[in-house]
């Protein structure tokens, strides 16, 4: 405020000196020059119109009276009572009303009956868009690092409440690097064994080598058939689905060096009932084939 208030005291300032014409050249009262030439065109000093300098009077009158009313400085009033911050609760209350009145109903309506909405998965597709798009694909289909949400295979769980407590809690997946165990060699059995459990092309003896060191070292996780433990977020190494890539050199990649993933929580980014809507959204494309979006 004590910014523009300078800023309108300078601009008056301006406008009322330049209200008085300087001639250039006193012997001559006719010229009513600058003195500045621009090839050869001489620029006049005179004051503006009238109607265009009342004008600006009005603005900075306008000005004034609008800082009197609406002096935009947190819970400083003006002398109509507004102030900025009661201005944006007004909007925030306003907004909360709306949202509570588009999103409100899902709050507590069970996961499977929101993905049996159209219009709820709608606007589920649209919160997965502008949120969960970049990482998982528009389509949900996953890419290199990040799961694929239309199938069937789930590290942690397919169920609305596993869902529900992935977006709110985030997950954090941890392989750690095996070769410092196992050594060079027990991470190309492993390697093998692995490529057997999926039905791959493999080399035999390595494998049954490999099924040695993995029922030492890796079932812990993995679990003594290689299917996977959704408590922990181990993958099921028995199927074709691959969240770092199914070939050998993938496949030894992971044994010798471990992974690491991140998916961040969602609960500071994202107001429960839209949590709720992304998640029915989330359920239902593991469980038809066409989503309306």
């Amino acid at each position: 405020m004590v910014l523009t208030l300078a800023n309108l005291a300078l601009v008056t300032w301006i406008l009322f000196a330049n209200r008085k014409v300087a001639v250039n050249d006193q012997d001559d009262p006719e010229n009513k020059t600058t003195g500045h030439v621009y090839d050869g065109i001489e620029e006049y000093d005179n004051p503006l119109p009238k109607w265009w300098f009342l004008l600006f009077i009005i603005t900075l009158v306008f000005s004034v009276a609008y800082l009197v009313i609406y002096p935009g400085m947190g819970n400083f009033k003006g002398i109509g009572g507004w102030t900025s911050v009661g201005a944006l609760k007004a909007d925030q209350a306003k907004a909360e009303a709306d949202f509570k009145e588009t999103y409100g109903k899902y709050a507590e309506m069970p996961i499977e009956q929101i993905a049996e909405n159209r219009d709820a998965l709608k606007m589920g597709a649209r919160i997965f868009a502008n949120n969960c798009a970049v990482c998982h694909g528009a389509d949900g289909g996953g890419n290199y690092g990040f799961p694929d949400l239309t199938d069937n295979d789930w590290l942690y769980g397919g169920s609305p409440e596993k869902i529900l407590e992935t977006l709110h809690n985030g997950r954090q997946g941890m392989m750690p690097p095996q070769e410092p165990i196992i050594g060079g060699d027990g991470v190309k059995q492993v390697a093998e064994y692995v490529l057997s459990l999926s039905g791959q092309e493999h080399d035999a003896a390595l494998a049954e080598q490999g099924a040695q060191v993995f029922g030492t070292v890796c079932m812990a996780c993995h679990g003594a058939d290689g299917k996977g433990n959704q408590a922990l977020g181990a993958p099921n190494l028995t199927d074709d689905i691959w969240l770092y890539g199914g070939t050998r050199e993938e496949i030894q990649h992971s044994v010798r060096g471990g992974r690491s993933n991140n998916m961040p929580s969602q609960k500071d980014k994202l107001r429960d009932d839209k949590i709720r809507l992304v998640a029915a959204y989330v359920y239902s494309l593991s469980r038809q084939e066409d989503v309306q979006q």
